[in-house]
């Protein structure tokens, strides 16, 4: 089984895995269409069909910061926070393996193992389509995983076997902060000196935007592009409810909490307007920029070939935004040539899936005596493993837990990063992990490095930490708490069905009843419940970021913000990619920055061979569509949510504590 790498330049070391769970996980990163589509996954307490059971109350104290921080926020208080700049940037130098070196890396080669050989001369392909995971991926995991791909990028900047890079951009699947690290590498593979070519089959903005990185585009004449800009949407279910006599009584704490905003209202909020339109235009702009500058042409000019709403892939040739129009053979023709290949004979080329089987020690890429660990949490957040599957569908935090606990009793780490790509999720799992990473924070430097989104209870992990690295382009912050139930009365006197509760004690139905609307002391309980979920929330973001609780309201309130935006609000304190991230980590452990380190995967192991087969088995079943995935979440979610606002759509495992009657309704769905 091969030794699977995590990229950072030789200076910085190589990168080993350790799994510490049997545990297998799933990406569960975010997906961002090129229209920036909108999806939502509310999730809330419910009831479940008449049973006697012992029911779980809301607990204010998920947030709860007074219990034992006193000493804590005294450290807090006296952190003085360090400008973006005065951080190390951790750019890649490629510096060429020369000498004895060189020499030792031909050895290695000469006596590798069968399925690291590779023909001197070959051209790595890539296929870059679909969801990337944002996990370490081992053999039998299917799919296209991030460090993996970053990876192959460094190995073949220095491997003398490998001449270029010929990258299939093709539909890809997840968010701009993914993109904004694979460019970050297409870049620094560029720095060897080696070729790197793009071929587009179809593409949009996200697809276009990453193969601008490369040093020439080719697509085919019957290429699928739109090139048409970006927008926002949001759906909204209120009506339906109405129709069906589905009453949602929604509990959200900040005006920007958008997530209960599909159940409860008709519109879009003007708070939420506001916001989206700001993440929006960060996005396009940073688009238009970053296009332009690769293609050597004026912001104006790009702007008006996208408003011309251009449909000819010779159009594109024409403006000089590709290199040319024709087809994968005759890329691979041209590429022969190039290589001084004969016309008759194949292409040498090694795949994706092969080459990551590739240890970085082969090519000449050694780590250094100090290590550093890195734990990936990636996912919605969810307190305990469901039963129901083989593989978890996100950030467990009892296993999270246990991962924090191996880096902190070892002494051999000098440092953590904690890699994180969520949404948010259970609140009381989000602090139970948040005070695990303050708890190692203590004992060594510890750096939150976020991926696509770090949002809610994603940027609840990260408040945790020294310091915290978004790539510009992250969705982050939405500090804020939404809780909820359902008022399922009408819909019960629509089929026919009758509930009936005894209860002892005031409140004991608060949850327990949804055949009819909270009382007014349960509504105010309910209340006051949700704002000291978000008070907690947001006095520990404040004094994780040392500001006052005036300032931290002023950025709190549940608004989502992008990394760079973020970045000057003082949400985050850097931006960039891993490999500042650990350029950080080595700072803040008093390592030479010239110093190399070895880079350890703590995060547990990927798919097993029978999750695999499991899941196989599953995504044969189809698709499940947008209404069916939203009832799922509404029946069987459990306690206050730290989630992101409706920007992602999220699947979660069952939990035992679903509402019967919703789950007849879904089950229903699912069979139109």
């Amino acid at each position: 089984m091969s030794t699977l790498l995590l990229p950072t330049p030789p200076h910085l070391g190589s990168v080993y895995r350790r799994n510490t769970l049997s545990q297998s996980s799933s990406s569960s990163s975010s997906s961002y269409s090129s229209t920036f589509s909108l999806q939502f996954h509310p999730r809330f307490s419910f009831s479940s069909f008449p049973q006697t059971r012992t029911r779980r109350c809301i607990s204010p104290r998920a947030f709860d910061s007074s219990s034992d921080s006193k000493i804590e926020e005294e450290k807090e208080s006296e952190k003085i926070r360090i400008a973006d700049e005065d951080y190390p940037s951790g750019e890649f130098e490629f510096k060429p393996i020369t000498g004895w070196r060189k020499f030792l890396v031909q050895v290695k080669m000469l006596f590798a193992f069968p399925w690291e050989r590779v023909r001197k001369g070959s051209v790595l392909t890539m296929k870059l389509r679909g969801e990337i995971s944002d996990q370490v991926k081992n053999r039998f995991s299917l799919g296209l995983s991030l460090p993996q791909i970053c990876e192959n990028f460094l190995k073949a900047a220095y491997d003398p076997r490998i001449s270029g890079i010929y990258l299939n951009i093709d539909g890809l699947n997840c968010g701009w902060g993914k993109v904004e690290e694979i460019r970050r590498h297409i870049l620094n593979f560029k720095k060897s000196g080696k070729f790197v070519v793009a071929y587009v089959p179809t593409f949009q903005e996200k697809e276009y935007y990453l193969a601008c990185a490369c040093e020439e585009i080719y697509a085919p004449p019957s290429a699928y592009f739109t090139l048409f800009g970006f927008s926002v949407e949001a759906s909204f279910l209120r009506g339906v409810f109405d129709k069906i006599g589905v009453e949602p009584q929604v509990e959200r704490i900040g005006k920007y909490k958008s997530v209960g905003d599909q159940l409860a209202r008709t519109t879009m909020s003007d708070e939420n307007c506001e916001m989206l339109t700001a993440l929006l235009d960060t996005i396009y702009t940073n688009w238009l920029d970053k296009v332009s500058s690769a293609k050597g042409k004026g912001r104006e000019d790009i702007e008006n070939f996208i408003n011309e709403g251009v449909y000819e892939v010779d159009k594109l040739k024409e403006e000089g935004l590709i290199s040319n129009v024709i087809y994968d053979d005759e890329v691979t023709a041209m590429l022969k040539e190039r290589l001084g290949v004969k016309a008759e004979d194949e292409l040498p080329t090694v795949d994706y899936r092969k080459y990551s089987r590739v240890r970085k020690w082969t090519v000449g890429i050694s780590g250094g005596k100090e290590q550093i660990a890195i734990i990936r949490a990636s996912g919605s957040i969810s307190r305990v493993k469901s039963q129901l599957s083989f593989s978890s569908s996100g950030i467990v935090a009892e296993e999270f837990i246990e991962q924090i606990r191996t880096v902190r009793e070892s002494e051999k780490f000098k440092a953590a990063i904690i890699r994180i790509d969520s949404p948010g999720g259970d609140a009381l799992a989000s602090d139970l992990m948040w005070r695990e990473i303050r708890l190692l924070a203590a004992s060594k430097p510890v750096i939150a490095s976020m991926s696509d989104v770090a949002a809610s209870g994603g940027y609840y992990m990260a408040m945790g930490t020294d310091a915290i690295v978004a790539e510009s382009l992250t969705i982050t912050g939405s500090i804020g708490v939404v809780t909820g139930k359902f008022n399922l009365g009408k819909l019960y006197e629509k089929i026919g069905f009758n509930k009936e509760i005894i209860s002892r004690g005031r409140y004991a139905e608060v949850m327990a009843a949804d055949q009819r609307s909270f009382r007014p002391d349960e509504a105010e309980l309910f209340a006051k419940s949700a704002q000291s979920s978000y008070k907690g929330f947001r006095d520990k973001a404040a004094l994780s970021r040392s500001m006052t609780v005036e300032k931290m309201e002023e950025v709190a309130q549940g608004r989502v913000w992008i990394g760079k935006d973020a970045a000057s609000h003082g949400l985050v304190d850097a931006i960039g990619g891993l490999s500042r991230a650990i350029a950080i980590a080595k700072l803040k452990a008093n390592i030479p920055q010239d110093q190399q380190v070895t880079v350890v995967e703590i995060s547990a192991s990927s798919s097993s061979l029978p999750g695999v087969l499991f899941n196989g088995v599953s995504s044969l079943t189809g698709v499940v569509n947008m209404l069916k995935e939203l009832l799922q979440g509404l029946t069987f979610s459990d306690g206050v949510q730290a989630r992101m606002d409706g920007i992602i759509f999220r699947s979660v495992e069952g939990y035992p504590n679903a509402n019967s009657i919703l789950s007849i309704i879904k089950d229903y769905i699912s069979t139109l």
